[in-house]
């Protein structure tokens, strides 16, 4: 079982330091929630974990077992196992979503898949995401609307399999029906044994995909870790706890709506 272990992980963007030591372990078979007010660093983490050239890592180590991933490339640790569906999939104009698709596969194999078999297992996964086949012959995420980008990011993990999988906001911007498509994607993919670190503002997604364990991310690092029921506890109080029980203060003024702020305005009165 593959363990995604980060240690006294500090990041900085344009000079800023926005991740300030944090610890924190994701396993292959388990699902890590990932919360906490919005600007205190969650998705600088996951997108410092992948590689991201704009988030520098100023001190710290993560390994993926044994392998420094810190060393490595973006393609290098995506080959290692990791994936991130990002928040803001870009739109490619000029690549073909099925070119793409070959080429990230092909790219983690020692030999090319046969094209009957990439056409197979791409209109499989195609069909479970709900997303009509036709849109493999448009360019990358262009022209996509939100939800059709963000089932497009989850239709990729499929294809890829990795050990462990990133999801930043994957849920944001999704209705009713695609929010169950992906959670019923991420579930499939729970159960073949992936790893998951999710970010979301959502308790909906959570109660959806069941997480094994709960980090809760304030001023650039992980404040408390637990199980499932520090959801429940964030959605019912907000973050005013962190304040009264542990002791630490949140920096950033926090809002109202969400577990990635603030639950409710009753939590704040409080």
């Amino acid at each position: 079982m593959a363990t995604l272990h980060i240690k006294n992980l500090h990041v900085s963007v344009a000079g800023k330091e926005i991740l300030k030591g944090v610890t924190l372990d994701v396993f292959e078979g388990r699902t890590t929630a990932l919360v906490g007010p919005n600007g205190h660093g969650k998705s600088t983490l996951l997108l410092a974990l992948m590689g991201h050239p704009n988030y520098v890592v100023t001190e710290g180590e993560v390994f993926l077992d044994d392998q420094d991933v810190l060393t490595l490339s973006v393609d290098q640790r995506s080959k290692l196992g990791l994936f991130l569906a990002m928040q803001y999939p870009s739109e490619i104009p000029g690549v073909n979503s099925a070119d793409f698709l070959k080429a990230a596969l092909n790219a983690r194999r020692e030999k090319p898949m046969s094209l009957f078999q990439f056409y197979s297992k791409m209109q499989t996964a195609y069909k479970e995401m709900g997303i009509p086949f036709e849109m493999s012959t448009r360019n990358l995420n262009e022209g996509f609307s939100g939800g059709e980008k963000k089932r497009n990011e989850i239709l990729q993990l499929k294809l890829l399999e990795p050990r462990i999988a990133l999801l930043d906001e994957i849920d944001s911007g999704l209705d009713v029906d695609a929010i169950q498509v992906v959670s019923a994607a991420i579930r499939e993919e729970q159960q073949k044994g992936r790893g998951f670190l999710v970010v979301s503002h959502y308790a909906r997604l959570y109660d959806l995909i069941s997480p094994d364990d709960v980090a809760v991310m304030i001023n650039g690092r992980i404040a408390v870790t637990g199980g499932p029921e520090l959801v429940k506890k964030i959605d019912t109080q907000g973050y005013e706890w962190i304040k009264t029980e542990l002791g630490i203060a949140i920096e950033k003024e926090e809002s109202v709506g969400s577990i990635g702020v603030c639950a409710t305005r009753e939590a704040l009165g409080k």
